[in-house]
């Protein structure tokens, strides 16, 4: 069992990742399962007292989930005096999910600081169980298996915050291959939003951004008329996100 050098972290503050990618019209989210008990979680850690939070965020992301280089965002702190539980912190001992050196750490009240990321599904390796989990796999948002404490809020709120950013800033540029058709854009548009859009109005509003470059080429391999492919004019997207746009969905 990995050993928790408590002396060193900083008290009752918690880093909880909330790591979305985009697949077969899909929004899904990384989860890891506890060892001996069937209950999920959000990767995460606790914090060293001589690191910044966000380069802690990445570390435990890293050690939970074998996944580096990943861009996270914070979307929010949870500090309900409710989320803490003595009974669930025993039943980790019991199951042998911690060690019982453990429990006066973990039976602390916790104050998690929540990260997001978008990561384009095809472009992440399979991802490695950490040392208390042994499973890490991918869950569609719309089919989650049970969640541990709070985890299930933190990541409804993490989806709300995605939403509410599609009205003023572009998504996709980390969620789709690097060459797209519109329609494979509105699918992941809707997708997040939970709604269909109208092809026309979304084709207009989405190429009035200016952030889309046609690359003249046409998808192969499909049914129907092959629709052309387009790449994110990375400079001007990010120009986009940093001023936002005024669109709404």
């Amino acid at each position: 069992m990995t050993t928790l050098q408590t002396q060193s972290l900083l008290p009752s503050v918690a880093i909880d990742c909330v790591v979305f990618g985009f697949h077969e019209n899909e929004l899904k989210v990384l989860l890891l399962k506890l060892k001996n008990i069937d209950l999920w979680a959000l990767p995460g850690g606790f914090v060293n007292q001589g690191v910044d939070l966000d380069s802690e965020a990445l570390n435990a992301l890293e050690i939970r989930t074998g996944l580096d280089n990943i861009f996270l965002k914070q979307f929010h702190t949870f500090g309900s005096i409710e989320r803490n539980d003595t009974d669930h912190n025993r039943m980790l001992v019991d199951k042998k999910v911690i060690d019982p050196e453990w429990f006066e750490w973990f039976d602390q009240r916790f104050i998690s600081v929540g990260y997001y990321a978008l990561v384009e599904y095809s472009q992440v390796r399979e991802p490695i169980p950490g040392p208390i989990s042994e499973a890490c796999e991918w869950c569609s948002v719309n089919d989650l298996p049970p969640l541990m404490l709070d985890h299930r809020h933190i990541l409804e709120t993490a989806h709300m915050t995605l939403k509410t950013e599609l009205n003023n800033q572009p998504i996709g540029l980390n969620l789709l291959p690097k060459r797209f058709s519109i329609p494979e854009l509105q699918s992941l548009y809707e997708t997040i939003l939970g709604k269909k859009l109208d092809r026309r109005n979304f084709r207009r509003k989405v190429m009035s951004f200016d952030i889309l470059v046609c690359t003249n080429e046409r998808r192969t391999g499909v049914a129907h008329k092959a629709p052309l492919l387009y790449e994110f004019d990375e400079e001007k997207y990010h120009a986009a996100h940093q001023a936002g746009l005024s669109s709404g969905w």
